[in-house]
């Protein structure tokens, strides 16, 4: 007579045994059961690590290459003012700039904020990771009070923190801008498309890439302790990275790297893996 004893529908090879010690292939087998499940229920790779262990977190994932695969497609949000959601910045003369901070055209506001410098380096995957030189990289994100230039209250007539520039030979672009704010339901981050070229930019169905940068920890709560960040420290506490409904399951391939300082300003850096095979 055979035992068909079983676990999590599984049929056990060693059934007089217990369940811990069924042998490798079997744990195997049990952890990308449940990495299927967790996908399904959309809780993604981070949450398949926390049903994995219970040890205690790892640190933040550093940033990946370019060469160690393509950045994560993810949505433009609902504030992305490329014409695909109301407003159009990309229409503009003015929007080819590196200093987003202020304003251009009729508005004249400026973000204030602690500097920030966000540099992009964009890889070309489908030539084998080479500089995707000339490729156009859109960026926007919210200002010190979580707002979003050209949509949100007190905000609408504005169009700070939103440019563009041309990716040079290395495939770098640099933007001069503030830290944003942490608000509610999302981990700090900025937006950015690419487009094939600067030409392309006013139409948003060209996009060969949509994604956001996720900012480190340690410097949101650096930043977030000085003077007119105050409403981002308590939003910070109610959010995390592995939870965020964008990075939670990317593994750490668009967290940037952060040098510098609240005095000085910081520069974050991320590699961007394109592969227009892919679109």
């Amino acid at each position: 007579m055979t035992d068909d004893r079983t676990y999590e529908g599984r049929r056990l090879p060693r059934p007089h045994d217990e369940v811990v010690d069924q042998g490798l292939g079997f744990d195997i087998g049990t952890l990308l059961s449940r990495r299927r499940a967790l996908r399904f229920l959309g809780l993604g790779a981070a949450g398949a690590a926390l049903a994995a262990c219970t040890t205690q977190p790892s640190a933040a994932p550093a940033a990946t290459s370019p060469s160690a695969g393509e950045i994560p497609e993810e949505t433009a949000g609902p504030y992305p003012g490329d014409g695909s959601n109301g407003p159009d910045v990309l229409d503009q003369s003015g929007v080819v700039r590196s200093d987003i901070r202020t304003s251009f055209g009729p508005s004249n506001g400026t973000a204030q904020g602690v500097p920030m410098t966000l540099q992009l380096v964009v890889a070309d995957l489908a030539e084998g990771g080479t500089p995707f030189t000339g490729v156009a990289v859109y960026v926007w994100q919210c200002d010190r009070e979580g707002r979003y230039s050209m949509y949100s209250e007190g905000a609408q007539n504005e169009n700070y923190l939103r440019g563009v520039q041309i990716a040079d030979a290395a495939g770098k672009v640099r933007f001069t801008t503030i830290f944003p704010a942490c608000y509610p339901g999302r981990w700090p981050h900025i937006h950015f498309e690419v487009y094939p070229d600067e030409t392309s930019i006013t139409d948003a169905s060209k996009t060969i890439a949509t994604s956001q940068v996720a900012l480190p920890q340690n410097a949101c709560e650096t930043v977030y302790a000085q003077p007119g960040y105050e409403r981002s420290v308590r939003t910070l506490r109610s959010v995390s990275l592995s939870d965020d409904n964008v990075f939670g399951d990317s593994g750490g391939a668009q967290l940037g790297t952060v040098t510098g300082d609240v005095n000085t300003g910081y520069t974050v850096a991320l590699n961007v893996g394109v592969d227009t095979r892919t679109n």
